[in-house]
């Protein structure tokens, strides 16, 4: 069977919750979209692999949006994705005839949402298929303002969604939200934008106080006290316990101390950590999505570093923090070398943070590659390493994104 990296890529709404997500094939052996390649084979390998590990895990409730060329679209596999859960994104390159005009009209009966991909100018020929089009992706990278006001006007004539890709900054952002984009997808969520002097956001300095005291070993009285001045943690960590305890413990737990106990120190670390994500920011932004890419990191960067030192415990609850922590900086608004100081953890994780050097800053750089679409670089860095596999290395990525998911679930429910 073909190897096969799968990416995911955050697409945000215009207030910047995580709404879908791109989903990126790439083979290793030519490093190019495997669906513009043997389209057959391609379908097979994308079936096949969803038909092993469930969409559900890769995408959570959201919508994967999956490239397709003229013979993907055209072949009888594509019909076997579940239409629930994914957009078909035809690809620039794909000529509009008669034959394709009937077979998009065919998958938008079937249910299929359609999108076109790349957009930078609009073409005559998208005239006879745009009232099929759900959704337009617009590369606003390769415009100008003018010219991109200009496309949005003449895309406004039909009742699709707008997306921009390749959205590298936040005044691009900001921009595109003008513009009435519904959605948005680029790197620019995890950017940081370091205000100078800012104030970290009251309910996360509560947060950032605890994981201190929790990275510290402080006195679980101490732990406790300060859990006491956030009744809402407080409900949401006796829930957790309870709810987790249930069916080996018929007895609720009420004490704050006891449920620290249960718990124990470094699962409470985790749950601090990922709280900081999921505490939403009242000025907007782009918390869900951080949440779920700091998590995904954490776990990722734990697998790698058990299959690294299977035996060193303490080496992979600190993999787990600084992939949870490396994006804490875009989140806060807070530089890094702050927020490294205010924590003061071991020098390896700083070296991992700051300036992605060590066993652990050459992992982040791994998954940050992934990330990012760039499996030239995550080969590279994978044949450096010599312990994983690329096959390994997607296993893990999966098995990470299905952890964050569920945690998403978890914190988010209503208190």
């Amino acid at each position: 069977m073909n190897e096969v990296y799968l990416g995911r890529l955050p697409i945000l709404d215009s207030k910047q919750n995580l709404v879908a997500f791109e989903l990126l094939f790439r083979s290793d052996q030519q490093n190019k979209v495997i669906v513009t390649n043997n389209s057959a084979a391609s379908a097979n390998v994308i079936i096949d692999t969803y038909g092993q590990i469930g969409i559900e895990n890769v995408i959570g409730k959201r919508r994967g949006f999956i490239k397709v060329d003229a013979e993907l679209l055209m072949h009888d596999a594509v019909c076997m994705l579940p239409k629930k859960h994914v957009v078909l994104e035809i690809l620039r390159s794909v000529e509009i005839t008669d034959e394709i005009i009937r077979r998009c009209s065919f998958l938008k009966q079937k249910g299929y949402q359609l999108a076109l991909s790349n957009v930078v100018q609009f073409n005559e020929q998208f005239d006879r298929l745009m009232p099929l089009i759900n959704v337009v992706k617009v590369n606003v990278n390769a415009l100008d303002k003018n010219q991109l006001s200009a496309l949005v006007k003449k895309l406004k004539r039909w009742p699709v969604l707008l997306l921009a890709e390749k959205v590298e900054s936040q005044e691009i952002a900001r921009n595109c939200i003008a513009l009435n984009f519904q959605m948005l997808q680029g790197f620019y969520f995890a950017k940081p934008e370091i205000i100078s002097g800012k104030r970290v956001d009251p309910s996360k300095l509560s947060l950032l106080k605890l994981l201190l005291l929790v990275v510290k070993d402080s006195e679980v009285t101490e732990i406790e006290n300060e859990l006491k001045y956030q009744p809402g943690l407080s409900y949401n960590l006796l829930r957790m316990v309870n709810s987790a305890a249930n069916a080996a413990a018929p007895k609720t737990i009420n004490s704050i101390k006891r449920a620290i106990m249960i718990l124990g120190r470094k699962q409470l670390q985790r749950w601090i950590q990922i709280l900081l994500y999921a505490a939403k920011q009242k000025s907007g932004g782009a918390s869900d999505a951080l949440m779920q890419t700091a998590a995904v990191r954490g776990k990722l960067l734990e697998f790698i570093a058990t299959a690294d030192r299977p035996h060193d415990k303490n080496h992979q609850d600190r993999a787990f923090m600084v992939g949870v922590l490396s994006l804490l900086d875009t989140l806060l608004g807070v530089a890094m070398c702050e927020l490294v100081e205010t924590l003061s953890i071991q020098k390896d994780m700083s070296e991992a943070l700051l300036n992605r050097r060590g066993y652990l800053g050459r992992q982040l750089e791994l998954i940050e590659n992934h990330e990012k679409g760039e499996f030239d670089r995550v080969r590279s860095i994978l044949t450096e390493m010599g312990f994983l596999s690329i096959s390994d290395f997607t296993r893990m990525e999966l098995e990470a994104t299905a952890w964050a998911n569920r945690i998403s679930d978890t914190v988010n429910q209503p208190a």
